[in-house]
C-alpha cells in the first residue's frame, strides 16, 4: 500500500485527487496534509516522513500583484525541497505545472522555477521526480474566476448571472477526473520523468462552452429535462454545471400536475438521452441509499407517501434535507460526489420513481457505498 501525501489537498485538483484514492483503501494511504504545514519545518517534515509519494499541487493561481504569485509559488516548491532533503525522503515527487510555463507571465515562470527547484533534489539526492504540464483543467467545484472559465460561467449561470466573453479563443481543456486519472498512472508508474505533458482531450471555442452550457439552463436548470448529452465532454460540461447549483434553494422542483375526472397525470423525467427507469415501495421508516456517484446522473421522484431525502457532499459534514411529500409529487436530483439517502417518513408505503441515466452495471456500478 502506498502512503499519498497531497500538498494543496483542499484546493480544486487536490480534493478530486483525494476523493478518487480514497476509492480504492487497499492500494493507498492518505497522508493528511494542512496549508499551515508549510509554515513550520517541524510539522512538513513529519508529513514528508510518512509519505511514499507526494503530489505537489499547492500553488497561487491568481493575484493582484503577479510577483507575489511567484514568490508564493516557488516559496512553497522550495520549502518542500528543503523538508525532503532534510528528512533524507525516498518519496516520489509529482509536481503540477503548467502549460503557462512558455508563456511570458510570473505565474508561468513560478510552475516552471518551482518544477526545478524539486527537479534538483531528486537529481542530488537519486529521488524520483514527475513533472506534470497540466492544459487548462475544469470540472466540478472549481472555484469561479479563479480556476477555470467553465466555472466562472456555470457559478453565473446557475446564479442569475450574465457571463461575458473577453476573448473568443480556443482553449485545450481537461476534465479534472481525466487529469487524476493521468495523475494516478504516473503513482503507479513509479519513474523520474523530467517533463511529462498531460494531453488536452478537448479543443473548443469559449463561445462553444457557454452555448452548451446556457442550453443546459435552459432545458435542464429551468425546465427539468435532462439535455441531449452525445459525448464524453458534453457529460462531464454537464455534470460540472449541476455542481453550482445551489440545491438548497433548488430542490425539491414541484412536477406539473393534469387533473381531470379521471385523476391525474405527471410527467416525471423528459430526456434528450435513455438510462434506466425503476420503481420503488418502501414501508414506514425504512431508508434506501447511502451511496454516491461520480459520474452517474441521477433523479427521484416522490408520488405517493412522505419522503426525506438527504445529501451531503463526501468530504463535507453539511447534511441537506428535502422534504417531499406525493400530495405534490417532486423530484430532486442527485448531484455527483454527494451520498445521498431516502427514508419513508410516513405512516404508509412510499412510492418513488427512480431514473439513472445508465443501466446498472455491476462490472462498472460508479456506486460507492457510504452514510449521509
Amino acid at each position: 500500500m502506498l502512503k499519498v501525501g497531497i500538498t494543496g489537498q483542499a484546493g480544486f485538483v487536490g480534493s478530486h485527487l483525494y476523493n478518487i484514492l480514497g476509492l480504492y483503501p487497499e492500494q493507498y494511504e492518505r497522508i493528511h496534509f494542512e496549508r499551515a504545514f508549510f509554515e513550520s519545518d517541524e510539522k512538513l517534515d513529519a508529513f514528508v516522513k510518512q509519505c511514499d509519494v507526494i503530489v505537489h499541487l499547492a500553488a497561487m493561481n491568481r493575484h493582484p500583484d503577479a510577483e507575489f504569485i511567484y514568490t508564493t509559488n516557488v516559496s512553497l516548491a522550495q520549502r518542500l525541497a528543503d523538508s525532503l532533503q532534510r528528512t533524507g525522503s525516498k518519496a516520489h515527487v509529482l509536481f503540477s505545472s503548467s502549460s503557462q510555463e512558455e508563456r511570458d507571465n510570473l505565474y508561468g515562470k513560478s510552475k516552471k522555477e518551482g518544477r526545478r527547484l524539486l527537479a534538483d533534489w531528486a537529481n542530488e539526492n537519486g529521488g524520483t521526480f514527475t513533472g506534470i504540464i497540466i492544459p487548462n483543467v475544469f470540472g466540478p467545484f472549481g472555484k469561479p474566476n479563479y480556476n477555470s472559465f467553465v466555472a466562472t460561467f456555470c457559478h453565473k449561470l446557475t446564479h442569475n448571472e450574465t457571463p461575458t466573453i473577453d476573448v473568443d479563443g480556443e482553449v485545450k481543456l481537461i476534465y479534472v477526473g481525466e487529469l487524476v486519472q493521468e495523475i494516478i498512472d504516473q503513482i503507479a508508474a513509479g519513474t523520474t520523468t523530467q517533463e511529462y505533458i498531460v494531453p488536452s482531450t478537448k479543443t473548443v471555442k469559449v463561445s462553444e462552452v457557454l452555448a452548451k452550457l446556457e442550453e443546459f439552463k435552459r432545458i435542464y436548470f429551468e425546465g427539468g429535462e435532462i439535455p441531449k448529452l452525445e459525448t464524453a465532454f458534453d457529460y462531464q460540461l454537464f455534470n460540472t454545471y449541476r455542481s453550482y447549483i445551489d440545491h438548497k434553494s433548488h430542490y425539491p422542483v414541484k412536477f406539473t400536475q393534469h387533473t381531470d375526472a379521471r385523476g391525474a397525470f405527471v410527467e416525471v423525467i423528459r430526456l434528450g438521452i435513455g438510462g434506466q427507469c425503476s420503481f420503488s415501495t418502501t414501508v414506514p421508516g425504512i431508508t434506501r441509499g447511502n451511496h454516491f456517484h461520480t459520474r452517474k446522473i441521477e433523479r427521484f421522484a416522490v408520488i405517493k407517501g412522505k419522503a426525506l431525502i438527504q445529501l451531503r457532499k463526501i468530504d463535507s459534514d453539511e447534511v441537506l434535507d428535502f422534504y417531499l411529500d406525493g400530495t405534490e409529487s417532486a423530484y430532486v436530483d442527485m448531484p455527483i460526489w454527494y451520498t445521498h439517502n431516502i427514508k419513508n417518513i410516513g405512516e404508509e408505503e412510499l412510492y418513488t420513481i427512480f431514473w439513472i441515466n445508465e443501466p446498472f452495471d455491476p462490472e462498472n456500478a460508479d456506486t460507492y457505498f457510504l452514510e449521509v
